[in-house]
């Protein structure tokens, strides 16, 4: 019962294979469009939604880029009065 090539009338050696390259990019073809595919799941505007991430990473490398700050994260004005409370 598992021999069914037989019993269609031919060998294997009558079906063409793709080459192993062939196939390779057959392969990747296939995976792209499932990535494209799965991205593009629940977007209504996919091209919004890359300008959008790429608006993200483009300020995020800004901000990278920025120099640091030696005296901190924080800015005082001199003309406001700061009240530090140890305890």
């Amino acid at each position: 019962m598992g021999m069914c090539l037989p019993c269609l009338g031919g060998s294997s050696d009558d079906y063409d294979q793709p080459s192993p390259e062939t196939r390779r990019r057959q392969l990747a073809e296939a995976a792209e469009k499932r990535q494209k595919e799965t991205e593009a799941r629940g977007v209504k505007d996919p091209d919004a939604l890359k300008r959008k991430q790429k608006r993200k990473e483009e300020l995020e490398r800004q901000e990278a880029s920025r120099p640091v700050n030696e005296d901190g994260p924080l800015k005082v004005d001199e003309g406001d009065t700061v009240l530090f409370c140890l305890l």
